[in-house]
């Protein structure tokens, strides 16, 4: 018979379509950045008596503990001043600060690639938190953090798509000296990931010369500031209603360099701020609102994130409350507050009361960071990794969180109806066909184009699950883990670089 071409055999096309299916979708079907505002736990007419509340706080009440040079600043801004030495921020002010804040700005990564638009409606989730316990990785408990351990977790999560930016996760409790704690923490950021990342300065002191070591890592005196890609964690309102005086020299000097800040608010329902929601969303968004109208009589349209962090306790004990539906849902209601007023919004959630990686840390987190996402927050801190109430840090909750973010942001993508999707005619032919859709061209797009395939969970047959010795979600991780510990090992600094750092700077690291 001749050599003539011959169509492919029903077998082959079945191990070509299996090949395919087994294949990797070819891009993200949803990556960071999604559009989040579904969630509206909040009315129009409760956001506005909220906002309404905030700023007579502000004016009536007014703020506590104001240094002297902001305090100047404020009354050559409009502000006046009430007994007990506090400063009366009147409505004028705040709406001024509102109208002159910075909308959107880009979070620079070392790399161009990995920058991220904050603002608007995009949600991406990032970390946070001040852990002093790592979970660790091979006796499965708890012991203090150290330098090293933050160079890890650095390096891991430099692999998670998942995770747009990196916060320092943890306190190197093997560090005692402050200066030196904040150096080698920085630097421990600048090694290990070119993502946008984030720090704290203990002391104003502190910012000028570790901007010194960002200026070499950026390749010159000067270039850090002209293109930031780290943005300082300050907290310069301690609730209720005062400053803190170093966190607001810190401020001063960050935006002197031109650091963009994140300015926390992280008042406790019950303890610092009302028992009630409502109380508390009222006296924490005016706490918020004069982090912004500090940085508006400072420098206005500086970059800062709108980082109202609603925190619970639990009232029978005083213990922080990182999971439950209240902080689910006052971090959501947050979120869409600073939505509403066009601000950059900055929520937590992920911070699961679970010291296991257990059901209780899953359904905390899960709870959480959903209704954190869906309402459209901008940075989602404390999203990955973070355990025991803050208290702990762990690197199986790394690639797990990970992979919840995956679905998260899937989930926020939605259902894109159109023509082609409805798929008249694909119904038509597989019903007057085969019978089924399996194979299909209409299926193997959507399969590319519209799911989220998860890495680490389980989706076998039990029978299947348990002749691979019955895993459970805990030592999936944990093996992941150990894996990119292993073989990620990457120096983003050039030998110049480093060398000309650890000139300048006592590192402590190898």
């Amino acid at each position: 018979m001749p050599n003539e071409a011959r169509k492919p055999s029903r077998r082959s096309g079945r191990r070509e379509r299996l090949a395919k299916a087994a294949a990797p979708p070819a891009i993200n079907p949803a990556p960071p950045g999604q559009v989040g505002g579904q969630y509206k736990p909040l009315m129009d007419t409760d956001l506005q008596q909220i906002f309404d509340t905030a700023l007579r706080l502000l004016e009536e009440l007014g703020i506590g503990e104001v240094p002297d040079r902001l305090a100047a600043l404020f009354l050559a801004n409009g502000a006046h001043e009430l007994s007990g030495d506090r400063i009366s921020l009147p409505p004028d002010l705040i709406k001024s600060a509102i109208s002159s804040a910075a909308k959107t700005f880009t979070f620079q990564g070392r790399d161009p690639a990995r920058s991220i638009t904050v603002g608007g409606q995009a949600v991406h989730f990032g970390t946070g938190g001040a852990a002093v316990q790592t979970l660790d990785l091979e006796t499965g408990l708890y012991r203090p953090s150290t330098l090293s351990d933050l160079h890890d977790f650095t390096r891991l999560q430099d692999t998670l798509t998942n995770v747009s930016w990196f916060t320092r996760c943890c306190i190197a409790t093997d560090v005692e000296d402050p200066y030196d704690l904040d150096v080698n923490t920085a630097y421990a950021l600048i090694r290990n990931t070119t993502k946008p990342v984030a720090t704290a300065f203990t002391l104003p002191e502190h910012v000028a010369p570790i901007v010194e070591m960002f200026d070499i890592a950026s390749g010159g005196d000067g270039a850090f500031a002209e293109r930031p890609w780290l943005k300082a964690h300050i907290s310069p309102v301690i609730s209720p209603m005062r400053y803190g005086e170093d966190a607001v020299d810190v401020t001063f000097e960050c935006l002197a360099h031109n650091i963009p800040v994140s300015l926390i608010t992280a008042a406790q329902a019950g303890a610092t701020a009302p028992a009630t929601l409502a109380g508390f969303l009222a006296q924490s968004l005016a706490e918020t609102l004069a982090s912004l109208a500090m940085v508006h009589v400072i420098k206005p349209g500086h970059p800062m994130v709108f980082s109202n962090w609603p925190l619970v306790i639990d009232l029978r004990t005083g213990a922080f409350a990182g999971g439950g539906g209240e902080i689910a849902v006052l971090n959501a209601a947050s979120a869409q507050l600073s939505n509403w007023l066009g601000l950059p919004s900055g929520v937590a959630c992920s911070m699961s009361d679970a010291k296991a990686i257990d059901a209780q840390y899953g359904a905390e987190k899960g709870l959480t960071s959903l209704a954190a996402a869906l309402a459209g927050g901008n940075l989602i801190y404390e999203s990955s990794g973070m355990t025991a109430s803050l208290l702990g840090v762990s690197f199986e909750a790394f690639i797990l969180d990970n992979e919840m973010h995956a679905a998260t942001y899937r989930a926020l993508r939605g259902v894109e109806v159109s023509e082609a999707n409805l798929g008249f005619d694909a119904i038509c032919d597989a019903v007057l066909g085969e019978g089924h859709f399996l194979g299909g061209a209409q299926t193997f797009e959507a399969m590319e184009r519209d799911y989220v395939y998860p890495e680490l969970a389980d989706r076998d047959m039990p029978r299947s699950w348990q002749e691979k010795g019955a895993p459970d979600a805990w030592s999936v991780a944990r093996a992941k883990a150990r894996e990119v510990l292993q073989t990620h090992q990457p120096n983003y600094l050039t030998p110049e670089q480093d060398a000309a750092i650890r000139a300048r700077f006592k590192i402590l690291s190898d």
